[in-house]
């Protein structure tokens, strides 16, 4: 039985609206840590301007701030505990292997985490957030989790390897409190740097199944359903020129739906950059055809949806956009997940953009490739 707090479904995440994208860079992350100067820092000594954080803690000036210095404070200062004041009791975190409910269970699987890596660091690489403190706070962190595995975890024995992993977090808060996440690790990435042969550990996975998993059909309507909005902001709120929305909804159903790869080269840069999971990392359209082919050719009727988008940024300066995306097909076809097995997949992503002149000039990706091959492993017996 799935333990759910009594007020689970206390908060529910508004979606966004237009009004609630920022137009400059003004409160970032470059701005914040003066990226690229002699001055850089990672917790610098002036926290940016102050925007209204209605219900925040007065220490934090604006929500990068918040976001940077409380992930500082829970995971390298170790004040795991402090987790209670920043993600509400009824927290709804949806991660690599389903839902996870309430605050006290994000402090047990940090304390293990932080046990399996008494080194860690959590590095912010880059924050996309839109919103306000009365429909919620946007954020889409992009992490770097660096450590030593100095300790045992749910995957093994200490192997004294270091780790360097992506991680994307996608969160919404209200009044000092996360209350919803989108989380992805780059698990199957984290797996080979710590020696592990990941096909062996999906199948041990799969039959030693971890909390949440395999996910229900209910929690994965969930789970696409939240903060989504009604109808998309480029049909809800059309905009002349430009439409961040449109462009990269568009995108998607092209290249993911329709396999139209001349999409490849109308909306990317010939060598624009790319990291994705499991130590995918390349320039340049040619090798990002490969990647989308490898998937298309073992899930032929792959279907994929938007679920949200929101952005940061403008035409002069470029924009920053984080899309998380699901979507769902059948193993049907033989490729880099074995054997066909006609089983149904669930696969989630969260994909950031850096657009640049109407082009996409770097992008990173994760989806729950892991978790993808757990499916198939319980599929097969395990």
């Amino acid at each position: 039985m799935t333990f759910e707090p009594d007020n689970a479904r206390s908060r529910q995440a508004g979606a966004l609206s237009r009004r609630h994208m920022p137009t400059d860079y003004a409160i970032s992350l470059a701005r914040y840590t003066s990226r690229g100067t002699p001055e850089e820092a990672r917790i610098p000594k002036d926290f940016g301007p102050r925007q209204a954080l209605a219900g925040f803690e007065e220490t934090y000036r604006n929500i990068i701030d918040y976001i940077v210095r409380i992930t500082y404070r829970i995971w390298e200062d170790r004040d795991v505990e402090y987790i209670r004041n920043t993600y509400d009791d009824a927290s709804r975190v949806y991660d690599d292997y389903g839902l996870q409910l309430g605050s006290a269970k994000i402090v047990d699987d940090t304390y293990h985490t932080t046990g399996a890596f008494s080194d860690i660091e959590l590095i912010a690489d880059e924050i996309i957030w839109a919103g306000d403190d009365e429909v919620g706070f946007h954020t889409s962190h992009r992490t770097i989790i660096r450590g030593t595995n100095d300790g045992p975890s749910r995957y093994g024995p200490a192997t004294e390897r270091k780790v360097d992993v992506l991680v994307f977090a996608n969160c919404v808060a209200l009044e000092n409190e996360i209350f919803l996440e989108h989380v992805i690790y780059n698990t199957s990435s984290m797996l080979n740097q710590l020696g592990f042969d990941i096909d062996d550990m999906a199948r041990k996975l799969a039959s030693d199944t971890p909390a949440g998993w395999p996910r229900s059909d209910a929690v994965w309507d969930e789970q696409r359903a939240a903060a989504r909005p009604r109808a998309p902001l480029s049909i809800a709120e059309p905009v002349a020129g430009f439409d961040v929305d449109r462009f990269a909804r568009a995108n998607f159903d092209a290249l993911w739906n329709r396999r139209d790869f001349a999409t490849l080269k109308s909306a990317y840069e010939p060598d624009f950059a790319f990291q994705g999971p499991t130590d995918r990392a390349f320039q340049g359209i040619a090798a990002y055809r490969d990647l989308l082919s490898s998937l298309f050719v073992a899930f032929p009727d792959l279907e994929l949806q938007v679920d949200e988008v929101y952005w940061m940024g403008n035409e002069a300066e470029g924009f920053l956009v984080s899309v998380r995306w699901s979507a769902v097909g059948i193993h049907a076809g033989a490729g880099i997940y074995g054997p066909p097995t006609s089983l149904p997949v669930q696969i989630w992503g969260i994909t950031q953009q850096q657009i640049v002149t109407g082009r996409i000039v770097a992008e990173w990706m994760l989806f729950n490739e892991l978790d993808l091959m757990m499916q198939l492993a319980a599929g097969r017996g395990a």
